[in-house]
Formats: structure tokens, sequence, C-alpha cells
């Protein structure tokens, strides 16, 4: 493994040794009382949150983190009965799932940013009438019906969401279903804030590590920047069709794979993209990962003199340089370079990042639990890549549902690194659900895991998440009768 990642490694292991050792010398402490020290002790064994209950009394904290949470006394007579939706504003599209049962008790999913609703609304007459306790059992049933990237959506949503209410029916979080955890908070990674004045992103900056706490940050190094500088890119013809990266017609740059545009980047684009580089390492210092990601489409060759460019500035990673089906060319450019590399956000199963693990194809995989089958799943390829000496970072950009989903799924996979926010700068975005314990969602750079809080642990503020919904779709957990009928033969065998 190469060095920055080793360096990244030993720093989460102390920090989350510190957090281990304060609590373990209040309660060694003599002044502590025996309520207090009992308190503590049921922490360390997947207790209740220390981050928002700290000073409180032991009868007060079991009353915090017990209050609004809907518990089953009989799981195992549970029944799916609906599945309902609504689709927020968050990334422009991102829909979240509610999976009802005969008990009261409900589970809340997400389809994946960008990703049709439909992929998810379509399972319901598949999971109709099953105990949702039987979280493999469904999955196995329904993951025929997912795709890699956003066609994965409805899987996911569904498998995020059964966790979320067997956790409630059973009263544990969900990462205790998964196996238990290894840490007690989760690193995270955000985007370095961009300004075309270098005093005000030297502010920027400032705010985002020393204000909100971030201690990871990443960034684009894009081609698109270069598209006005003349010289800097040898057949830039192709992206007068449109410079984005996502959007465009089907024979558009945005949808021609990296081998096939044809373009090459000069030795002054070269420059001009480490210049890029060069700036915001030198406002972010090299204490702070810097991951870097988006440099358009062009071919293996140009990623690695790109690579090889941006190599001295010790970046934790660059991100996707090449489609990730392309398992030899992610080797190539790997083996040529000293930074580490990574994909894998859009694979959807473990099956498919097998390759790219068996073969050491990457530094780093890095799934999407809205994309690579949910929890359980983005476990499994973490435990999978440890066993072969590669480390485990984690996607993400949806809504407070999906990111506490993938708070437990780290919080249970001991490879982890650190976990995207892309929402870092949306006010309203913490404000779409409150914790049932209390805690803070986002606590200076890092999310706490839920000691005890069932399920995920959160629930949806509705009067929130209605001020946001999709402009196109603006109901709100409609009824979903449409959707109850199965009208197919699913088994893919005669």
């Amino acid at each position: 493994m190469k060095s920055v990642l080793q360096q990244i490694i030993k720093q989460n292991k102390e920090r989350e040794s510190k957090a281990a050792s304060d609590r373990q010398a209040e309660t060694d402490s003599p002044n502590t009382s025996d309520n207090r020290r009992s308190f503590l002790k049921k922490t360390a064994l997947g207790g209740m949150a220390m981050t928002s209950l700290m000073g409180l009394t032991f009868e007060d904290s079991m009353a915090q983190t017990t209050s609004k949470v809907q518990k089953a006394s009989s799981p195992s007579d549970l029944k799916i009965t609906d599945l309902r939706y609504c689709v927020t504003a968050v990334m422009g599209r991102t829909a979240i799932i509610r999976i009802d049962t005969n008990q009261g008790v409900y589970g809340l999913g997400e389809v994946r940013d960008g990703a049709d609703v439909r992929y998810a609304l379509m399972l319901k007459s598949r999971i109709l009438g099953e105990n949702p306790c039987n979280v493999e059992k469904i999955f196995k049933i329904i993951k025929q019906f997912g795709g890699q990237a956003r066609q994965a959506g409805g899987v996911c949503a569904v498998e995020m969401a059964l966790w979320d209410l067997c956790g409630k029916a059973y009263n544990v979080p969900a990462w205790q279903l998964l196996g238990g955890r290894y840490r007690d908070t989760i690193r995270i990674y955000a985007d370095t804030p961009e300004s075309t004045s270098p005093e005000e992103q030297r502010k920027l900056i400032k705010f985002r590590t020393e204000t909100q706490g971030y201690s990871w940050l990443k960034m684009d190094v894009s081609i698109s920047k270069l598209k006005d500088i003349p010289g800097t890119l040898v057949n830039p013809e192709i992206l007068k069709q449109g410079s984005s990266q996502w959007q465009g017609g089907y024979m558009s740059y945005a949808n021609t794979r990296h081998p096939f545009t044809g373009i090459q980047i000069t030795e002054k684009g070269l420059e001009e993209l480490a210049k890029l580089v060069d700036h915001v390492r030198g406002m972010v210092g090299y204490e702070i990962p810097m991951s870097t990601d988006h440099y358009g489409h062009f071919d293996v060759n140009n990623c690695i003199r790109l690579g090889k460019a941006l190599d001295k500035y010790r970046l934790a990673w660059l991100e996707d340089m090449v489609p990730w089906q392309y398992t030899e060319q992610h080797k190539t450019i790997t083996d040529a370079l000293e930074t580490p590399t990574t994909t894998g956000e859009d694979v959807y199963l473990l099956d498919s990042c097998r390759d790219l693990i068996d073969q050491h194809a990457v530094d780093i995989i890095h799934p999407d639990l809205v994309s690579s089958g949910g929890l359980l799943e983005t476990k499994r390829i973490g435990d999978y890549a440890e066993e072969k000496g590669i480390a485990m970072a984690m996607h993400q950009a949806g809504t407070p549902v999906s990111f506490m989903a993938n708070v437990h799924c780290a919080a249970a996979t001991q490879n982890f690194l650190a976990l995207e926010h892309h929402s870092v700068d949306v006010t309203w975005w913490e404000g779409l659900v409150k914790t049932t314990d209390g805690r803070k969602l986002i606590d200076k750079g890092y999310a706490p895991v839920p000691l005890t809080a069932p399920g995920l642990g959160i629930e949806l503020v509705d009067e929130e998440v209605k001020k946001h919904l999709h402009a196109g779709d603006n109901t709100y957990f409609a009824p979903t009768k449409e959707w109850d009928e199965k009208r197919s033969h699913d088994r893919t065998y005669s």
C-alpha cells in the first residue's frame, strides 16, 4: 500500500484510540459517580451516544435515547405492507423511500442521486408480505433487478430501508446487525471550496478546515478548465459538443468513453493543471489528505502523464481516471504512479469488484452504498478488499438517509478510510432529519456513530423535507397502489 495510505490509516487509529482512552480515563476516575461509570461502560459495549448525552444523568440519558423510537414487540410477526416515496431536491433529484409494516414500524431508504424512483417502486410487488427482518432473503429476491451505477438505486434503497426497519424492530443500531463496530466516529471528506479570488478562496478553505473541522478534502482537476486556454489540449473539437462530463446525447463527449475521444493534454496543459493543484495544496498544506477527481475523458497514456505531473503533491488518491470496467487500464495506471488510485462508485455487487481487487488494479476501492448493493454488500466489498491489502473509502452524494447508512457501514468495516459528504454547503441539508438519540449528525468533520439509536438512528423532519421536494414531483409518501400487483415471472432459469 502506498505510504500516504499508511499515514492516513495510522491517523485514524490514533484518533479512535484516543476516544477510547478518554472514555476509559473518565470511567477510572474516582470523581465519576457510579451511575455515570455504569453509563460509560455501556457505551464501550455499544451503549448510548456520547456526543449529545454528556452531562446527563443515567436516567435522563435513557429517556433521551429511547424517546420517539418506534419499537415492536414481535419482530418475527412483522410483514411488509407498503412502499411509498418522496423525491427531494438534494443533488438535483434524490428520492427517499419508506417501507411500512403491519406493526407500525417503518424503514427509510434512498434511491441514488439522479436515479428514477421507479427503480424502487417496481420492487414493491416483490416484497409485500415478506418479513423485513429477513434482509438477505429479500435482497436475493430483488438483486436481479439492479444494475451498475444508478440502475442499482432501487435494490439499494430497499436493502437500506430493511436494515433501518430491522434495527428498530430489535432495538439495536444497524451497525450491530452487521457484526459490530470498529469505531465511534466516521471521518468525512469534503470538496475544496473554489473562488475566482485567491484571497477569498483562502478564507473559504480556512472556514472548511478550521471552523467546519474537515480534515480531508477533494478537488476537481478537469480538462474543462483548459478548453479556453490555447495550446493546452490536442483535439479539443469534441469539447464543443459540450464540455460537461454528465449531460449530452448518446454520441456526445459526455457519453464517449475515455479511450475514444482522441483528446491529449499538451505539456502546457499539464503545467496548467499542476498549477491548480499546487495552488490549493499551498493553501491547505500537506498535513491534510487531498484527493482529486473529475479529470475528463482522455486515454490511459494521458492519465499516466497527468498522474506523474501530480505525483509530487502527495495526493490521497486519483479517482476514476478511466471507466471502472477497464481493469487492465486501471492496473497499468496504478503500476505507473506513486499516487494511490481508486474507483468503484458505479460498481454493483462484490462480484463486479473482484477483478479490480484481485489484480490490485487500484490501491483503494471506492463503492457508493446506494449503487454497490446496500449496507451488507458494501461491507462484503470492504472485507474482501481488506483480505487483499486494499483500503476502502466511500462515495456519498445523497440525503442524510444514505449518509447515515454509510456511517453504519463504515463503523462496521475495518479497512475504511473516509466517507464523502457532497452537501457541506447546503444550509438546509442536515435539517431534513433529526437524530433519535439527540447526537449531532456531523461534528467537526466527523459523523458520530449512533451507539444505541435503533436502525439508522434518524427520523425525517416532515416540514423541512416538504420544503425541499423536487419541482417535478411534490407528492409526499402518497399511496402507491398501482405498484402492488406483480405481473411477471422473475426466475432467471428454467
